[in-house]
C-alpha cells in the first residue's frame, strides 16, 4: 500500500472510534508516520488522545503515562503540543497561498444577531479609573509559569508547569527557592505599599463598517469619536466554509441597525517599580531588581485577568453569573475576548494611539504611551473588550499587497509606512 493509503486508513480508524464512542487513547506509529502527521491528520478526529510513538519500544513509556494518575495532564500537554504543531503546519502550508482581500471579505464571519444577539448595553458609557487596587486580590490570580520562564527554569514532563515544577529532579529545588523568595518580596511590597496598581476602563457605543469599528460619542450614534482599524486574515483556509476573520466581525455592522458596544482597558502594576529597582541596584542587588520587574509584570497580567472578569460580571455586567476558577480563566473559557493592539488579532501597534486618545489614558492615569508605542510603566498592559459569544482569539497571519494598499488608504498614510509597521506579517519582499 502507498503511504497515503495508510494515512487515510489511520484517519478512518480515528473517525470510527469517535463514531463508536470509544474512549481509549489511540497510539500512532510506523515508518510513514510522524508527530506532525498525527497532530495534523489524525488527532483532530479523536478527542480522547491520539498520541504518536516513535516505535514499539517507546510505546511502553507512553502507555505507562496513560495508565497512571497523570493521564489527564499528559493528554492535555499532548493536545497543546499538537495544536502548536497544527498551527505551525498551517502557517508553512499557507505561506504561498492567499485569497484576495475582496474574497476574504466575502467570507467574513457573519453573525446572525437574531439567533445570537449583541450583549446588553454596559452599565455606564465613558471612562472609569480604578486607583490603588488591592494587590492581595491580584496575587492569588498570578500565572506563575511565565515567571519561571524569566529565570529560564523549565522542568521536564510531568513536572513542567507550576506547581508540579517543584517536583522536578533537576530544577525543582531551585524553582521552590525562587518561588519562596518571590512570596517574601510580594509580602514586603504589599506591607510597604511600594508598588501601586491603577487601571482605566471605557465602554462606548460602536458598530462595524467593513473591516473597521466606528466608536461614537454617545448612544445616538450620530457623531464618530474615533475609528479602530482592522486587519483581515488572507492565508488560504483548509476548509471552504472557514471564515476569514477580522476583529470588526465581532461588532454588529452599522447597516444592521443592531445596537452594539465595545470596551477598552489599560492596567498597570508598575507605579513604584523603577524606584524600588533603583534602590536595589544602588545596593548592587541585581537579583532583587530583576525580581521586582518580574513580579510587577506578573501582577499586571493578573490585573488584566481580574479587571476583565470584573468587567464581564459587574462593570459591563454581560456575564453576571460567571463562576470560573483560575485554571479556567487561564484557558480563556470566559465569554468574549480581550485582544491587545500589536498582538496577533491586530498586529498594528498604532492602534494603541487610538485607544490612548479615546480613553484619555495618560491624563487620567499617568500611564504613558511612548513614540514607539511602548507603555510606561513597563509592567502595564492594555486591551479591547469584545463581549459577543461568537468572538474568539485568532491570528491575522500574513497579508498581501492589496490589503496593505487598502489599509494605508484607510489610515491616510503611505504604503511604505504600513509595510514598515507590519513588516512581520507582510507576505512579500
Amino acid at each position: 500500500s502507498t503511504q497515503s493509503t495508510w494515512v487515510d486508513e489511520m484517519v478512518h480508524v480515528a473517525k470510527e472510534m469517535t463514531r463508536l464512542n470509544i474512549t481509549l487513547p489511540l497510539l500512532i506509529g510506523g515508518a510513514t508516520t510522524s508527530k506532525m502527521h498525527t497532530a495534523v491528520k489524525i488527532a483532530p478526529h479523536y478527542k480522547h488522545g491520539a498520541v504518536h510513538v516513535l516505535d514499539a519500544s517507546k510505546s511502553v513509556v507512553t502507555v505507562s503515562q496513560l495508565l497512571n494518575e497523570q493521564k489527564t495532564d499528559y493528554l492535555e500537554e499532548i493536545s497543546e503540543l499538537y495544536q502548536e504543531l497544527r498551527e505551525e503546519y498551517a502557517a508553512t502550508q499557507r505561506n504561498a497561498k492567499y485569497v484576495t482581500l475582496a474574497d476574504a471579505r466575502k467570507k467574513k464571519l457573519a453573525i446572525d444577531y437574531e439567533k445570537a444577539p449583541a450583549v446588553a448595553k454596559p452599565k455606564f458609557l465613558g471612562e472609569k479609573v480604578v486607583e490603588n487596587y488591592d494587590l492581595d486580590k491580584l496575587i492569588s490570580k498570578i500565572d506563575w509559569n511565565p515567571f519561571f520562564a524569566v529565570w529560564q527554569i523549565r522542568g521536564k514532563y510531568p513536572n513542567r508547569g507550576y506547581p508540579k515544577l517543584f517536583n522536578d529532579e533537576t530544577v525543582g529545588a531551585e524553582a521552590k527557592r525562587l518561588f519562596d523568595e518571590a512570596q517574601t518580596m510580594l509580602k514586603e511590597i504589599v506591607a510597604n505599599k511600594t508598588l501601586n496598581a491603577r487601571a482605566i476602563m471605557g465602554f462606548y457605543a460602536a458598530n462595524s463598517v467593513g473591516d473597521d469599528i466606528e466608536v461614537y460619542t454617545d448612544d445616538t450614534r450620530k457623531e464618530v469619536k474615533t475609528i479602530f482599524r482592522g486587519l483581515r486574515q488572507q492565508a488560504q483556509k483548509e476548509k471552504d466554509d472557514d471564515p476569514y476573520l477580522c476583529l470588526s466581525d465581532f461588532v454588529a455592522p452599522k447597516e444592521s441597525g443592531v445596537v452594539d458596544h465595545i470596551g477598552a482597558f489599560c492596567v498597570s502594576a508598575g507605579f513604584g517599580a523603577d524606584e524600588l529597582c533603583a534602590k536595589y541596584e544602588a545596593d548592587s542587588d541585581d537579583f532583587s531588581s530583576i525580581m521586582v520587574k518580574a513580579l510587577a509584570d506578573r501582577l499586571a497580567e493578573a490585573f488584566a485577568e481580574v479587571l476583565h472578569e470584573e468587567i464581564r460580571k459587574d462593570y459591563w455586567g454581560y456575564q453576571p453569573e460567571e463562576d470560573l476558577d483560575s485554571a479556567a480563566l487561564l484557558k480563556q473559557q470566559y465569554q468574549g475576548i480581550r485582544p491587545a493592539p500589536g498582538y496577533p488579532s491586530q498586529p498594528d501597534h498604532n492602534e494603541k494611539v487610538t485607544m490612548w486618545n479615546l480613553c484619555d489614558i495618560e491624563a487620567k492615569t499617568g500611564i504613558v504611551l511612548t513614540e514607539s508605542q511602548a507603555i510606561v510603566p513597563a509592567a502595564s498592559t492594555c486591551a479591547l473588550v469584545f463581549p459577543h459569544p461568537h468572538s474568539k482569539y485568532f491570528a491575522v497571519g500574513k497579508i498581501t499587497k492589496d490589503q496593505v494598499t487598502d489599509y494605508a488608504a484607510r489610515r491616510s498614510v503611505e504604503e511604505s509606512v504600513i509595510e514598515r509597521a507590519l513588516g512581520s506579517i507582510v507576505s512579500y519582499q
